[in-house]
């Protein structure tokens, strides 16, 4: 056998476009296990919605195609989580796959002093990011810096906490509801309850259970999907929701044939009913068909002007 006989086929990607709802296993970056999914899917592009810690496992939402045009309006979407935390532990991650810092005696504690310790973590809340962390300083991820050993200083930033509820306890380890905006830690939340508490903690478990505007996901694992796959690329495209799902919480405007093709254009169109939404409001504009074009933004006069529009919305037209 020559060497180019035993190498594996070269993958042929092709073009798909559609969002994916994908259950991240534990162990893997947000990165990787996108690229598994790709190669699924043989997709030719494809991006995530917003990291998972390799730790985490839960919702990530993967854009395929002209999806990825809409990715970076979810980034900044309400997610929410279940998370395991364990008391008398503080690791360098703030999470278990981090060194440990320090081991404390769990003092006795009520679900009133709990709740006590949860109160000031909920709301608009200053948060400091964990040193582990993909924020960068410099050009450069902060958890670059801390792997070299370099010492940082973690940056705190404002963070909305929608809601954070103890659901259960069982000893030193407590399980914990999230509901939160854009940029929560919630490694920060369990380390800053547990140095409240006066014995620090770290997160054992973390599940993203959903992401806006996906509430109620039906989830894919890369097993379920490899098993899709085996079935056919039909069975496997299945799988994936269309483009404009990914738009369901803006509002929505529809444009005659002549402004649709004005906006293929790159022109801004008026459309005959003003939109109620105020200028500066982006929108998901759809063609006389229903066809979602893309994105556009609302300015003084009711105008609407294209901001990132998908690839058929730009063909030429008949």
């Amino acid at each position: 056998m020559t060497a180019a006989a035993g190498k594996r086929p070269r993958t042929r990607f092709r073009s798909r476009d559609g969002g994916l709802l994908l259950d991240k296993p534990a162990g893997l970056s947000s990165n990787q296990a996108m690229q598994r999914a790709r190669h699924i899917f043989r997709a030719r592009k494809a991006g995530h919605t917003g990291s998972l810690d390799p730790l985490a496992t839960g919702l990530l939402p993967i854009c395929f195609g002209e999806a990825t045009k809409i990715a970076g309006l979810l980034l900044g979407a309400d997610k929410a989580y279940l998370a395991t935390a364990v008391l008398g532990i503080s690791t360098d991650t703030d999470d278990a796959d981090g060194a440990t810092l320090r081991e404390r005696v769990v003092p006795p504690l009520d679900d009133a002093d709990i709740q006590a310790a949860l109160t000031p973590l909920r709301g608009e809340i200053q948060q400091r990011a964990p040193i582990y962390s993909a924020l960068k300083q410099g050009g450069e991820p902060l958890y670059a810096k801390a792997r070299r050993g370099e010492a940082i200083e973690a940056p705190v930033r404002k963070v909305i906490v929608h809601s954070l509820e103890l659901l259960a306890r069982d000893a030193e380890r407590l399980q914990l509801g999230v509901e939160c905006g854009s940029g929560t830690y919630v490694r920060s939340l369990v380390r800053d309850l547990g140095e409240s508490l006066g014995c620090g903690a770290h997160v054992e478990q973390l599940r993203r259970t959903w992401v806006d505007p996906f509430r109620q996901p039906r989830m894919f694992t890369l097993e379920a999907l490899e098993a899709l796959a085996k079935q056919g690329e039909a069975v496997l495209d299945a799988a994936l929701l269309p483009v404009e799902a990914g738009l369901a919480d803006f509002t929505r405007v529809d444009l005659d044939e002549a402004q649709a093709r004005t906006l293929g254009y790159g022109q801004a169109v008026q459309p005959e009913a003003k939109p109620k939404d105020g200028a500066g409001t982006t929108v998901a504009v759809h063609d006389h068909d229903g066809r979602v074009l893309g994105i556009g933004r609302i300015d003084d006069a009711g105008w609407i002007h294209p901001q990132r529009l998908f690839a058929w919305a730009t063909a030429p037209q008949p």
